[in-house]
């Protein structure tokens, strides 16, 4: 009888755990709102704190393009910068959790793609004319003074 009383007992903490894991759950979720630079207004929507900050990026891009919104910015999670919205933020690791942020406002920015210089591109570069010669090498096959 004492068995089956523990037995019980033990059935009806563990329902009490998990209950309390699914309290737990829905404590740590909080809106978020997602402005995009070039865009009409923000994206809201409801997050775990424990969802990484790449993951928030890419829910922020498919409501965006289910949306319709333009311009179209695409899904490449990594071409894309999240920022809290304070002024004097740095960009967010990709890798944090979005919980470990104070904030709950943001700005996603597109990343400036630096062109990268190949040894071709910087050897012409070096060797080009600068001052009145490059004006003058540009500008004389166009007053026809050189031929073409």
């Amino acid at each position: 009888m004492e068995k089956m009383k523990r037995n019980v007992s033990e059935k009806m903490m563990l329902k009490k755990q998990i209950k309390n894991k699914k309290r737990d759950d829905k404590k740590n979720r909080f809106l978020v709102s997602v402005n995009f630079l070039g865009s009409a207004g923000p994206i809201r929507f409801v997050v775990n704190g424990d969802d990484l900050v790449s993951g928030v990026i890419d829910t922020a891009l498919k409501t965006y393009a289910r949306g319709g919104r333009l311009p179209v910015l695409g899904f490449d999670v990594n071409k894309f910068l999240l920022y809290c919205a304070n002024p004097a933020s740095d960009a967010l690791n990709p890798r944090e959790p979005i919980g470990s942020q104070e904030g709950r406002n943001f700005v996603l920015c597109k990343k400036q793609l630096q062109p990268q210089m190949t040894e071709m591109r910087s050897d012409i570069v070096a060797k080009k004319p600068s001052g009145w010669k490059a004006l003058m090498t540009a500008f004389l096959p166009i007053w026809g003074l050189v031929g073409n």
